[in-house]
C-alpha cells in the first residue's frame, strides 16, 4: 500500500534537513516550537507536573487523570525521540489521548536524554518511575490491578527494557507492555531486516538516518549487543508481561518490531502484533489525527481491557 496521502502531503512540505552534524539543542528547540498551546490540547479532569523522587534521583513526570475516582489503573509512558529528543511537552498529546481513551491514570516520564546523560541514565529513570508510581509514596492511588508500560520508537525500546528489568528484579507488578513502532535492535546492518531496505527512503524516517540519530545514545556507552539496549537480543523472553506491538507498514523499523512480537509469542507471552498500512515511522506522535491511525488508542484500550 502506498504512503497515506495525508502523510505524503505533510512530508512533502517539510524543509530539507540541514547539512552537517546533528545539533541536539537546536533540534529540541525546533520540536518544542511546534507544540500546541495548552488551550488547544485535549481536556482531561486534571494534568499535573510533579517530581518523582526515585532511586534514580528526581525525575520530572506529568500525571494525566481522565476522571475523578478513588483509585486508578496506571500506564507509565516513555516518549520517543532517538534517546536524545522528545519531552513531556512534545508528546503531551499522546499521553492525553492514552488517558482519555483507556481511562487509566497516565504517568509520562521526563527521563534524562543522551548525550548529556550517559547510558543507562534514561533507562534507569524510566524503571525508577515505574517503581515509584506503584508505591504508596507516589500518591497516585494505584488500585493494584493494571500497571502498563508504553512507549513509541526509542520509548518503546525503554518500555521493553523496563519490562525485562522488572522481571529480572522480581518486580512482577507490570501487567502490560505497549510498544509503538519500537526501536529494538540498535545494530543497523541494513541486511538484518528486509524493511531496512524496502522502506529505506521516502517515508519519513530513513534507514541512512538511523546511525547518526542513535549515535548520541550509542556514543554515551550503550552497547548494541546488550539486551537492555537492543531488547530483541534478549535470550529468554519467558515470563514477560503480555504485549501489544504496533508497527507501520512503511517504517524501516517494522521488521524488528514484528520479530520481537514473534519471539515473545514463541516464549509463551500473550502478544498482539498490529501493522498499520500506509504508515511510516512516528505515526502515533505525528498523524494520530488521521482516523485510520487515531484508532491506535482504541486498540490500546481494547488490549488493556482484554481478559
Amino acid at each position: 500500500m502506498p504512503l497515506h496521502p495525508e502523510i505524503a502531503k505533510a512530508l512533502a512540505g517539510l524543509p530539507a534537513a540541514p547539512e552537517g552534524p546533528l545539533d541536539p539543542v537546536a533540534m529540541r528547540a525546533g520540536d518544542e516550537a511546534h507544540v500546541a498551546p495548552p488551550e488547544e490540547r485535549l481536556p482531561l479532569h486534571s494534568v499535573e507536573d510533579v517530581t518523582a523522587r526515585t532511586a534514580s534521583g528526581e525525575v520530572p513526570v506529568r500525571v494525566y487523570t481522565p476522571a475523578e475516582a478513588d483509585s486508578y489503573g496506571l500506564l507509565v509512558y516513555f516518549h520517543g525521540g532517538a534517546f536524545f529528543l522528545g519531552s513531556l511537552e512534545t508528546h503531551d498529546h499522546v499521553a492525553r489521548s492514552l488517558a482519555a481513551e483507556t481511562g487509566l491514570r497516565v504517568v509520562s516520564a521526563g527521563y534524562r536524554l543522551a548525550p548529556e546523560a550517559a547510558f543507562p541514565a534514561g533507562l534507569d529513570d524510566c524503571y525508577a518511575v515505574v517503581r515509584w508510581a506503584a508505591g504508596d509514596g507516589a500518591g497516585l492511588a494505584w488500585d493494584g490491578t493494571t500497571l502498563a508500560v508504553a512507549g513509541d520508537s526509542s520509548g518503546g525500546n525503554f518500555a521493553a527494557a523496563v519490562a525485562a528489568t522488572a522481571h529480572d528484579d522480581g518486580f512482577d507488578r507490570i501487567t502490560h507492555q505497549i510498544l509503538y513502532y519500537p526501536s529494538l535492535d540498535l545494530d543497523f546492518d541494513v541486511d538484518r531486516y528486509a524493511s531496512l531496505r524496502e522502506n529505506a527512503v521516502g517515508y519519513g524516517l530513513e534507514t541512512a538516518g538511523l546511525k547518526p540519530f542513535n549515535a548520541f545514545y550509542l556514543g554515551s556507552g550503550a552497547d548494541p549487543a546488550d539486551p537492555l539496549v537492543s531488547p530483541v537480543k534478549r535470550a529468554d523472553l519467558t515470563g514477560l508481561p503480555r504485549a501489544l506491538v504496533v508497527t507501520g507498514e512503511l517504517d524501516p523499523l517494522r521488521d524488528e518490531g514484528e520479530l520481537y512480537g514473534r519471539l515473545l509469542r514463541e516464549a509463551g507471552v500473550e502478544t498482539t502484533v498490529s501493522r498499520y498500512e500506509g504508515a511510516g515511522h512516528g505515526f502515533v506522535q505525528h498523524f494520530s489525527w488521521i482516523p485510520e491511525y487515531g484508532r491506535v488508542f482504541e486498540e490500546t484500550r481494547d488490549f488493556l481491557t482484554r481478559r
